[in-house]
Formats: C-alpha cells, sequence, structure tokens
C-alpha cells in the first residue's frame, strides 16, 4: 500500500479507513439491545432513538406502540387465549380473517389456511401443489420453480426456493423439484442496449425453454415475490409477469405470489399483484398481515385447487396437513384488528400520498458517484452501491461496503439494511413526508461516510 498524501481531505480518508479496518478486524460488539418503540422509532437501552427504516424485518407496518393492536390481543387472550381448528372445528377469529382476506384478495380465491411465518405458508404451498397434482393423477407434475434471487423463507421447502447461495450452502438444499429461473433485475443482466421489454421477453423464452427442457408434464408451479425482498430489492422490468404468466397458462403451471413482503399496502396497492398485474391461483402472505405484532401468516388458493384437494381428501378419509397454531385466536384477532385499522384510517391512501416523496428522495441519490442504480416501488426501494458506475461494477464482497454504509447510517440514527451491497428501505406505511425527509437526510450521513471509505479503499490499492 503506498502511502497516502498529506492533505486534510487524505487524512479523512485514512481515518475511515483505520476506522473501518477496525471494524472489520478488531472491533467485537454484542448486539444491539432495543428497549421500546413507537411510531416509526425505536430505542435501544441507553435512550438513543432510531428510525426503523426497514418497518424491522419489512413486516412493522403500523409502527410500534399501536394500542388498538395491544387491545384487540388482551381482549382475545381473555376470552379464548388458545384453540385449534382440527377436526371440523374453528373460532370467531379465524373465521372472520379468512373471510377478510377472500374479500381482499385481488382475484378470485377460494379458501384461507393459516401458519405462523411466510416460511411456513410457502412450505404449505409446495405440500399443496403437489396434493393437487396427486388428486389430478398427475404424479410427475412436481416440481416448483422460483427464482435467483428469490426469497421464500428457510424452513426446508422454503429455503429451497430461496434463490441465494448462503440459504443452500451447507444445508444440503436446494431439495429435489425445486429448480430455479432467471433473476429479473435488468440493471445486471439485461445485455447492452436491451430494453426492459425486450428483456423480459428474454426471460419469458428463457423460462419457456427450461420447462420443455424439464418436461412440461414434470413442472406444477412458478413461485415469484411481485418485487424481490431479501434479493435487492427487485422491481421486475416492464412486461415481465404479462409474458411469464402467458407462458405459464401455456404449460398449465400455477402462477403463486409470494406477498410476504409487498402484502397490504406496501407497493401503493393492498397486494404487490395488484402493483405488478400477477393473476395468481395461490397467495402466501405473513408480515403485515398483523403489523408483525403476533406471528401469522396465511395461504389463499382458488376455487380449482379447493376442489381437487377437498375431493381427494374425502378419498383419503383426511387433510393430513396443520399445524397446531393454526390459525391461533390471539394473532387471527390482531390480524383482523390490523385489516380494520388499514380501512379505518386508509392506509393505502397515505402510502399513495407519501410514496412519492420516498421515491423522490430515493432516487435523488443515482448522480451519486458510489450508486449505481436506485430503484423501488410504494414505499419499498434500495440503493446499489458499486465500485465503478461507469462500468457498474461491484465492490469486492470482502470490502463490505453495504454493511459499512449501513453501520453508519445507524450510528446517525437510522436503521436500514444491506443485502449485499444493496441498501434497502421498507419504513412503516405509517410514515409521513417530514420524517421521509429525515430518514434520508439520516441515511447521507452514512452515505458520505461510505464515500471516503470507498476512496481510502481505492488507494489502498494503488
Amino acid at each position: 500500500m503506498k502511502d497516502l498524501p498529506n492533505s486534510p481531505e487524505s487524512r479523512d480518508i485514512a481515518t475511515v479507513l483505520h476506522a473501518y479496518t477496525n471494524l472489520k478486524t478488531h472491533q467485537e460488539t454484542g448486539p444491539m439491545v432495543i428497549r421500546k418503540g413507537k411510531g416509526i422509532r425505536v430505542y435501544d437501552d441507553s435512550g438513543k432513538d432510531y428510525i426503523e427504516g426497514m418497518a424491522g424485518l419489512w413486516c412493522t407496518s403500523l409502527g410500534f406502540g399501536e394500542e388498538r393492536l395491544v387491545e384487540a390481543a388482551t381482549k382475545q387472550m381473555r376470552e379464548l387465549p388458545f384453540y385449534h381448528v382440527f377436526a371440523s372445528k374453528t373460532h370467531h377469529p379465524a373465521i372472520e380473517l379468512a373471510e377478510r382476506l377472500i374479500a381482499l384478495a385481488p382475484v378470485p380465491m377460494s379458501k384461507a389456511f393459516f401458519a405462523n411465518s411466510g416460511s411456513e405458508a410457502n412450505d404449505s404451498m409446495v405440500k399443496l401443489v403437489w396434493y393437487y397434482n396427486n388428486a389430478l393423477g398427475r404424479p410427475e407434475k412436481k416440481k416448483i420453480i422460483s427464482r435467483l434471487k428469490g426469497y421464500h423463507g428457510v424452513t426446508v421447502a422454503a429455503a429451497s426456493m430461496t434463490g441465494l447461495p448462503a440459504n443452500h450452502m451447507d444445508f444440503d438444499l436446494p431439495i429435489a423439484n425445486i429448480i430455479h429461473a432467471d433473476c429479473p433485475h435488468h440493471y445486471r443482466f439485461g445485455a447492452s442496449g436491451e430494453s426492459e421489454e425486450d428483456f423480459a421477453t428474454r426471460l419469458a423464452e428463457s423460462l419457456e425453454k427450461q420447462i420443455q427442457e424439464e418436461g412440461p408434464e414434470t413442472v406444477a408451479a412458478f413461485i415469484a415475490e411481485p418485487v424481490m425482498g431479501a434479493g435487492g430489492v427487485i422491481v421486475p422490468p416492464k412486461t415481465y409477469f404479462e409474458k411469464i404468466q402467458a407462458v405459464l397458462k401455456k404449460y398449465d403451471v400455477l402462477m403463486v405470489a409470494d406477498e410476504v413482503i409487498c402484502g397490504f399496502g406496501r407497493t401503493g396497492n393492498m397486494f404487490g399483484s395488484e402493483t405488478l398485474n400477477i393473476q395468481p391461483d395461490i397467495m402466501t402472505m405473513a408480515k403485515a398481515l398483523s403489523s408483525a405484532y403476533l406471528p401469522i401468516s396465511a395461504v389463499l388458493i382458488n376455487e380449482k385447487i379447493f376442489d381437487a384437494i377437498s375431493t381427494n381428501s374425502d378419498k383419503i378419509g383426511t387433510f393430513g396437513h396443520g399445524f397446531t397454531y393454526s390459525g391461533h385466536p390471539v394473532p387471527a384477532a390482531v390480524a383482523v384488528e390490523t385489516l380494520k385499522i388499514y380501512e379505518d384510517r386508509d392506509i393505502l391512501g397515505h402510502v399513495r400520498s407519501v410514496m412519492g416523496r420516498f421515491q423522490t428522495r430515493l432516487r435523488s441519490y443515482s448522480d451519486h458517484p458510489l450508486v449505481g442504480e436506485t430503484r423501488g416501488v410504494g414505499l419499498v426501494g434500495a440503493i446499489e452501491l458499486v465500485r465503478n458506475k461507469e462500468t457498474r461494477e461491484s465492490f469486492d464482497p470482502s470490502h463490505g461496503v453495504g454493511a459499512y454504509v449501513s453501520a453508519q447510517a445507524q450510528d446517525h440514527g437510522l436503521i436500514v439494511r444491506a443485502m449485499g451491497d444493496s441498501v434497502a428501505f421498507s419504513p412503516p406505511l405509517i410514515i409521513s413526508e417530514a420524517e421521509i425527509d429525515d430518514m434520508f437526510d439520516r441515511f447521507e450521513k452514512g452515505l458520505e461516510a461510505g464515500t471516503l471509505m470507498a476512496a481510502g479503499l481505492t488507494q489502498a490499492a494503488e
């Protein structure tokens, strides 16, 4: 490493690089301990406040300290703290929640099945798809196509569908019958001069070729997040889902919309399927279903799938799937109250009123020398950091530039999430325009530190 010149700017760079090296190799810190939350903010055990720019894990849609949800849980705990939905038994919170979800669905749905997490919902979906095709006498039609960089959970089948290498390595995943199609990220995978529409056409053609090579009689379903979350907040190219669904229809492949992150207003519509023009046969959802106050998830299926499953269950004598806590009355009651709040307070209208400011601030960083791409829709977005803006060259992953920027933003009172060198934002849906500005102002301070760090890394390598 050559010596850095002795200018004020270079001394700043050297200081940042030294701090970065300490962070990477020497400093051992314990976890941040969060003690309370209010609105869009959380507070650590020293009393410092942070804007929760990720709504926890994409989930606390109504923010922290929502008394109506606390009261709903308390009331239900006193009235019926637990009951199951097995053996022709149920209870009012599960009934009301199912009815409300069916009514909200963007396309006709028939039944709701409840689980406890997005992972469980997606695992259940796989079982339902396999059961459905067995019921139709198609035992070979079992393969589920997911996408590279897609995220669908961490249970065995869900993690297999997740298209991120770290979720497979040393877990002996993916399991059989789970395969992956192309990632629809135009910035990273579009050819030079290729329009979004042409890129979408190429991906649809690639999917059709993949189905043909696997054998259409073996391919059962295609699962997709409307907007990819943990893979980097990837918004699909224009016309993508229209073209993909035409291929699926041609080969009788079910369309599964994973609405775990996108559902309940995140994209500016109640479901991401509406924003991205998806007509799913199956929907999975969780997170904002209860504003994450209690664990609950759901799978919605259409009538043709329910008919086949019901007929097959009659033949077998039972439907051998379900969890002890499926439709647990307390989370179900909280979820019902969450849906009521969305309606009573017109949360969807609020999202639409502030998402323009969110997207404007997000995209204002497009010209920054460290930023390769800004992307997002509604109240979700990401900023991808690059080593070379012109060539789109990424930083060496070992440098952890995205993680450093996120850590520096946290020092300035903002919690965001680095996924590689893409920094994600997904604040509570109740955020105001003034709070959006505060959030991005805090992020800028982290980005400034990242710029100095990147300059230091470049000079150190020379």
